[in-house]
């Protein structure tokens, strides 16, 4: 590596942190997607559901280096609550510290995503599927059949969706790491490509291609664990 040391220590201490970073915003964004489209299927066109699209909307027209800046004017630079320049992760005080921001620049846009499909799979079901028809005959509250039936089956378009997303996913963490000042391999691949260092861009891309591909995998692993019935090299009759 140009930078004097060689790629395998630098992706030995910067891997740990764009992993983090990732599965921060990941994680959250799907969290709060399932939250937020639950509560607008529940009354489409009601007040949740339409504050819901309106910020799906925003976050689909947003770039996240756009609302990465905005973010640190806003919480960085007025408010004071979280750095302006994120730096090393040291613990686990320091990586919520630092990665948050970057992580809120990353998943919103995901968030926004991940609302949207949702939302509209979920009203699809309640409305149209046979299942939960035959659910609300029954008498089962419809907190119950949107949750327990409609929601378990709109998560493989949730899956779906992620594991799509994953190769954009690392790509954004190259944009808001530098942006942040991020340890994270994102920022080192930007300055490898500006040093000519290829080694490190080599390096560094063979991770994000690995992390991309163990995504996809985990999410084949997925389906087969909501679905039972699903399962490689299995044949129907």
């Amino acid at each position: 590596s140009i930078q004097g040391q060689s790629v395998n220590h630098e992706l030995a201490i910067h891997v740990p942190t764009t992993l983090g970073l990732l599965l921060y915003a990941l994680v959250v964004s799907v969290v709060l997607a399932i939250i937020v489209a639950t509560l607008a299927a529940r009354k489409p066109n009601g007040i949740a559901d339409r504050i819901s699209l309106t910020v799906s909307m925003l976050g689909l027209s947003t770039a996240p280096y756009a609302f990465a800046f905005l973010l640190i004017i806003v919480f960085a630079v007025k408010l004071g609550w979280f750095p302006v320049l994120s730096g090393a992760v040291t613990g686990p005080a320091s990586f919520f510290k630092n990665l948050t921001l970057p992580a809120a620049a990353i998943g919103f846009g995901l968030f926004a995503i991940y609302t949207r499909l949702l939302r509209a799979d979920l009203i699809e079901q309640m409305q149209r599927e046979d299942y939960i028809v035959t659910a609300k005959a029954k008498g089962v509250a419809p907190w119950r059949v949107l949750i327990k039936h409609a929601l378990r089956n709109s998560t493989f378009t949730l899956i779906t969706v992620i594991g799509l997303n994953l190769g954009g996913l690392v790509g954004a963490a190259a944009i808001i790491e530098t942006i942040f000042q991020v340890q994270g391999i994102g920022n080192d691949l930007l300055t490898g490509i500006s040093n000519h260092d290829v080694p490190l861009v080599e390096g560094i891309t063979l991770v994000f291609a690995l992390i991309t591909v163990f995504g996809n995998l985990l999410a084949d692993i997925a389906y087969a664990v909501l679905d039972p019935r699903i399962r490689y090299g299995s044949s129907t009759s």
